[in-house]
């Protein structure tokens, strides 16, 4: 089994379910009387990522792995945030810290002031996975529809809510088709609808587009971008895609090898509205430029 282990499918349930929580690895460190207050970053923003010092080491037959060591991060509300470094850096293990889907050796994680499990009980986030993790014997609509079934809600309002966030990624008049009828770019889109469904303030997403042809890719970066400058919802996102990254990101978080460290932060101050032109840009090449360096001085740092 790899260390971090992609349940995609149950993992869906779990996030919905306040039952669902996956087995601890180990405890967390929390501060003796952490706060609740939501924090104000000085951009005047409301802090929604807390992230202090955080570390976490896995339990393998073959002795122990450290896969993330010492991470601080904050994200402010708003944001789109990208991680990006080599494969087994622990992108989307630090990913699933922040979702409660694993818990880490050490530090302090706190989302909107809280714990990572308690925002998680509070809906605070959706999950768009690497696969689109939908059940093929389900409708598009009843796929989108699941953690409403789970969190309660009435017949008609999952159906008024997997209608519209259906016609927010541009699904209208595909509610009816099974996941099989669909492309990969349109069950991933299905499964944004989903994440999106309960209205969470923040969306996880790894590596959603990466299995996926350039040409689909580059349409659904366009898409995911209008799509989060209409809802205003903060996103962190994770990529093995330079141009990806620049694209999309407000800010970039470049990672070490394992174990995963922070090695540079880029903040990428773009216009919200662009075209894949922009990636023509100087500006644009500046910038992949700057992570494609912090890329190489990673594998440096590590040897």
């Amino acid at each position: 089994m790899p260390l971090c282990e992609h349940r995609t499918a149950s993992d869906v349930a779990a996030l919905a379910r306040p039952s669902g929580r996956l087995r601890a690895v180990s405890p967390m460190h929390q501060p003796a009387n952490p706060t609740t207050d939501h924090r104000i970053l000085s951009s005047g923003r409301p802090l929604v990522a807390d992230v202090r010092d955080l570390s976490l080491t896995f339990e393998t037959a073959d002795g122990k792995v450290e896969a993330l060591a010492g991470i601080n991060l904050q994200i402010a509300e708003g944001e789109f945030v990208s991680f990006i470094g080599p494969s087994g850096c622990g992108k989307t293990t630090l990913l699933r810290l922040i979702a409660d889907l694993e818990q880490p050796t050490s530090g302090m994680l706190q989302i909107n002031g809280v714990s990572a499990g308690e925002a998680r009980l509070r809906r605070a986030y959706g999950y768009v996975f690497q696969a689109p993790a939908l059940y093929p014997w389900r409708t598009v609509e009843k796929n989108v529809m699941l953690p409403l079934e789970i969190m309660g809600f009435s017949e008609a309002e999952r159906r008024e809510r997997a209608r519209r966030y259906l016609a927010l990624v541009n699904l209208s008049g595909f509610e009816r088709k099974f996941p099989w009828q669909l492309s990969g770019g349109m069950q991933q889109r299905a499964s944004i609808a989903r994440a999106l469904s309960f209205d969470p303030a923040l969306l996880l997403m790894d590596e959603p587009f990466g299995a996926l042809d350039e040409i689909v890719r580059d349409h659904l970066n366009e898409q995911l971008l209008g799509l989060w400058d209409k809802t205003g919802k903060t996103v962190i996102f994770v990529t093995h895609s330079i141009p990806e990254a620049v694209f999309l990101s407000t800010r970039i978080i470049v990672m070490s090898p394992r174990p995963g460290r922070i090695i540079d932060v880029i903040e990428c101050d773009f216009p919200r509205e662009r075209t894949l032109e922009f990636r023509e840009t100087p500006e644009f090449v500046r910038i992949a430029q700057r992570v494609r360096m912090g890329l190489r001085s990673g594998h440096s740092y590590d040897e």
